[in-house]
């Protein structure tokens, strides 16, 4: 690990004045904010990332670190830990995806330490993003190629991908926040702001370095989660090359709102096979107004995909992926939702 200046500012307000700072004295440092560590420690460690300045942001913990339920609304601090959210009674009862996305995710031990505004942050876990002897990465060397599009890619991403990037994003909640139209309350330098979550993450086009819209010093401070019809009716599905602590080769977030068999709205992010959280918006048209059963669910499922672009390893993730969404759907359709 690389040498780097440490500080540990006593407020949002203090930690927002000195990244305006930096920001104005040296455009060129690099500064990194610390919440939980569990990716940042990780990708210093390895020397994927070099702040030149380390800003931990945990003396205000105990500020942005709330599970609320007001009214229709569920309001989550963005430094509530994963394992604290994934266990609350009205999250667990009125946001199931989101519980089930958390409880599914890392170890026991990540999830106690995590918070969720770094999950949703965390960066790709493609090998060759996250190994500097290899030369040609273009999110950590913009410019310099992508390994994996002539290497091992069985992991990497079947849509949303560039020339310049086929890395899969790696989070679990992000698909459930998707899927429920969840909202961002961010603050920086410049002011507070909030945003669809569906507008945080980018996708790699020919600037995969740039990840999500935060601007320089910005931090996620708040998920607002609005509810609706299909909150409870909701379900997050993982497969996976093991049953712990590991990433999703595919995965479903689900929501519906049904009337008998019929679809009145359906929700759903897919996880595992993009290079972002990823909406499949033409999947939810073609379910809505129609009977959910398995035929109508596969039909669903090949539009979700009908993008798709494969590498030479990961073909196989298009059926896949549309088998876990069948799955998925047909699932969420049998539950029972308590009155």
């Amino acid at each position: 690990m690389r040498p780097f200046h440490y500080s540990r500012p006593a407020s949002m307000a203090e930690a927002l004045l000195e990244m305006r700072d930096v920001l104005a004295t040296d455009a060129q440092s690099s500064a990194a904010f610390l919440a939980g560590g569990t990716t940042l420690l990780d990708l210093m460690k390895l020397d994927v990332v070099r702040p030149e300045r380390v800003i931990d942001l945990g003396a205000m913990r105990e500020e942005f670190d709330f599970i609320r339920l007001e009214g229709s609304t569920l309001r989550l601090g963005a430094f509530a830990t994963m394992a604290a959210v994934a266990a609350h009674p009205d999250v667990v009862r009125l946001y199931p995806v989101i519980a089930q996305s958390l409880s599914l995710a890392a170890s026991a031990q990540l999830r106690n330490m995590a918070s969720l505004g770094g999950n949703v942050l965390q960066r790709t876990r493609c090998a060759y993003f996250r190994d500097p002897s290899w030369d040609a990465c273009n999110k950590r060397v913009p410019g310099s190629g992508c390994a994996a599009v002539d290497g091992a890619n069985r992991m990497h991403a079947v849509l949303g991908t560039s020339d310049h990037c086929i890395a899969t994003y790696p989070g679990d909640f992000a698909q459930a926040l998707l899927a429920l139209d969840a909202s961002v309350a961010i603050a920086g330098p410049r002011g507070s702001r909030t945003i669809p979550f569906a507008a945080l993450h980018r996708l790699p086009g020919d600037t995969p370095d740039r990840e999500t819209s935060l601007a320089a010093g910005e931090i996620i401070t708040e998920f607002v989660v609005p509810a609706a019809e299909w909150t409870r009716r909701s379900l997050y599905l993982k497969i996976r090359d093991r049953q712990s602590y590991e990433f999703a080769v595919a995965s479903v977030a689900v929501a519906l709102d049904l009337d008998g068999a019929t679809v009145r709205q359906a929700r759903i992010a897919l996880g595992g096979l993009a290079s972002v959280p990823w909406r499949a918006h033409a999947a939810e048209e073609a379910l809505r107004g129609s009977d959910l059963t398995e035929e109508t669910a596969r039909a669903a499922a090949g539009e979700a995909f009908a993008g798709a672009v494969p590498q030479s390893h990961n073909a196989f993730k298009i059926a896949l992926g549309q088998s876990t969404l069948v799955r998925g759907l047909m699932h969420a359709a049998s539950m029972e939702i308590p009155g």
